[in-house]
């Protein structure tokens, strides 16, 4: 298993303290996103992708919901959860993590753009937030398969992914489509 650096693992703690309410939730989705992302990454060599940054990422990708509104997972934030990653992206940025930053902003879904954002007047900076590198696209993908709900560990199956987006646009299920041929 790849490894995490110390000053991500200070990083996390930083903001989710052991008595933070959020904090097992976001631990568990995110080990999960991660150890898919990581078998993807070692069941696809010719990605070339960075699975150092991968791991940590994938690990840091929601850092940002504590600053949101959404009780049922523990957090009692000021922003519509919509917004942890942009949000997330300003603290890694502050961080010094700014490419595990871009992680957090583009991960939403498979990803908005800013005609997505304007039209829907969703309550996030203008500008798009799309996966572009392979690692940021296999987070993206990974992290389709795994809700901070009820059923926290229960991974979803491509159908169920696809029929949850379905409701976001046809061109949201063929970027899926598209990663699962990539990807699994």
């Amino acid at each position: 298993m790849v490894g995490v650096n110390d000053s991500v693992l200070k990083i996390f703690d930083k903001y989710y303290s052991e008595i933070h309410p959020a904090r097992e939730i976001l631990i568990t989705h995110s080990r999960l996103v991660r150890d898919k992302c990581l078998k993807i990454a070692s069941n696809h060599p010719e990605l070339d992708a960075d699975k150092q940054f991968i791991a940590e990422a994938s690990l840091l990708h929601d850092i940002g919901i504590f600053l949101t509104d959404a009780p049922l997972i523990g957090c009692h934030g000021e922003h519509p959860y919509i917004s942890h990653g942009y949000l997330g992206r300003e603290l890694l940025e502050k961080e010094g993590l700014p490419k595990h930053g871009l992680v957090c902003e583009r991960h939403t879904g498979t990803g908005l753009t800013v005609e997505e954002i304007k039209l829907q007047n969703l309550p996030l900076p203008h500008r798009d937030m799309v996966p572009l590198s392979i690692e940021e696209q296999i987070i993206c993908f990974s992290d389709t398969f795994y809700s901070k709900g009820n059923d926290l560990e229960k991974e979803k199956s491509p159908e169920e992914v696809k029929k949850a987006l379905k409701k976001y646009g046809d061109e949201k299920v063929e970027i899926f489509s598209l990663w699962c041929e990539m990807f699994l």
